[in-house]
This record gives C-alpha cells, structure tokens and sequence, in this order.
C-alpha cells in the first residue's frame, strides 16, 4: 500500500541533524604500525577502520602481498577482503613475503585477518583442479565454492579466546563467501555464531597465536571497542619488545 507508507513517512518528525564524520590523519605520536595488506587481490576495507585504527594511534603502513618482497618494518598486521583465488598464482610466487609473514606471525605478531586474509592465512587454497600454497600459518586449507557458504548479517558473541574483546560482547558484522575450510585441526575460536554461518554454522574466529582470523567482516562504528583494543594489543605488545 504505497499510499499508506508515504502518509507515515509525511507524519514522521524531522531527522536530526547529525555532523559529518571528521577525517582522521595518521598520528605524529603514531604508538605502533599496522601493516595492511592493500593490491587487486585484498582492497575491501571500509575507510571508517582505517581511520578507526588511526584515531586509536596506530601508523598504517600499505603493502602488496602481490608484489611486496618482504614484510615492511611493522608491529602488527591488518588483511582484510578480497579476491586471492583470483591472484592465487601470483600470491603464491610471492615465497619470500609467505615466508615472513609466518615467521612473524610465529614470533607473536598481532595479527587481524578477515575473509580473504583468512584464506591467505592458511596452509592451501584450492579453486576446481588448482591447489596453489598460501602462507601456512593457520592449521586449515581453504576450497572454493561454487554457491555462497556464507551471504548476510552476522550475530556473534565473544569467546574467552578472543585476544582483545572480553568474554560475552555482541559483535555485528556481515559475511560473503564462496569458500570454505577443510582439514581444520584443533582450532580454537574467539566467535559462537547466533546469526550467520562463520566458518562452521557455530562458530568464527579462528585464534592461532597472536592471529584473530575469521570469515566476518566488522564496522568500526558497530564495534566501538574493535579498533582500539586491536591497537592496544599491538602496541602493548611492541612496546615490550622494544623494552
């Protein structure tokens, strides 16, 4: 009935004026560096996280894992959405910087990962007959799929295991996946699922060390605690090392 919705929509009070949202500069007081993993194959980042990690006091240093031949001088790793199956070859060919990123990520690097950065993170990605090695870091392969294994809203609720969320928080996100995980030893997960698939139907978030990977995709503005309790994590941890 359109004539009813547009006389509700004549009777509803005025929208409030709200102020833009004020842009974020990176930090001269920077308390640590986050790499973020940024080419053809991993670009889907909402520029609100970015300047979310920003305002917390991060520097985010930019790097291809197509074409970057080692992992730049960072204390902790953001790899976001994408299309690696698209780009497995050429990720793949990449040893030297798969390399460096599982040694970090074995050193204790604080490491956020979603989606594509969870597929990157694993120890194989598989699409029909092809089989190319990822960064092996993760105790899983990942395998292409031809309908969506995930497509929609997530409701999820923390676990003990998250590294930087306490226990019982809801998290809001979103999902879109055309793959899956095979061979998933022992994980343990920072996620249980209320809404959506994740990466089991019950639960998402793989926590591998100092690594959160899972198949969600978070907002900042949805999550207010995400960014800065990733950047504290990173931080925290930097300056230890540094001490």
């Amino acid at each position: 009935d359109l004539d009813a919705v547009l006389r509700l929509a004549r009777s509803a009070p005025p929208l409030e004026d709200l102020p833009a949202p004020r842009a974020v500069s990176p930090s001269a007081s920077a308390r640590c560096r986050i790499g973020v993993a940024r080419d053809a194959a991993f670009h889907f980042y909402y520029p609100e996280n970015l300047e979310a990690l920003q305002a917390a006091g991060a520097d985010l240093v930019f790097f291809s894992p197509l074409e970057t031949p080692s992992l730049p001088a960072v204390d902790g790793l953001y790899l976001g959405g994408g299309f690696p199956e698209v780009f497995m070859d050429a990720l793949a060919a990449n040893a030297g910087l798969r390399a460096d990123l599982r040694a970090a990520i074995e050193a204790g690097m604080p490491v956020y990962a979603e989606c594509g950065g969870l597929m990157y993170l694993a120890r194989s990605l598989t699409w029909g007959t092809t089989t190319r090695p990822m960064v092996g870091a993760l105790p899983c392969d990942v395998e292409m799929t031809p309908r969506p294994q995930g497509h929609g809203y997530v409701h999820l609720v923390t676990t003990g295991e998250h590294p930087w969320l306490p226990p019982e928080q809801g998290v809001r996100g979103h999902e879109f996946h055309h793959s899956r995980l095979r061979d998933l030893d022992h994980a343990r997960f920072a996620y249980r699922v209320q809404r959506g698939h994740g990466i089991n139907g019950e639960a998402d978030g793989i926590r591998y060390r100092n690594v959160l990977a899972g198949y969600t995709h978070l907002h900042a503005l949805a999550t207010p605690t995400w960014a800065p309790g990733f950047v504290n994590a990173v931080a925290g941890l930097a300056s230890l090392e540094r001490a």
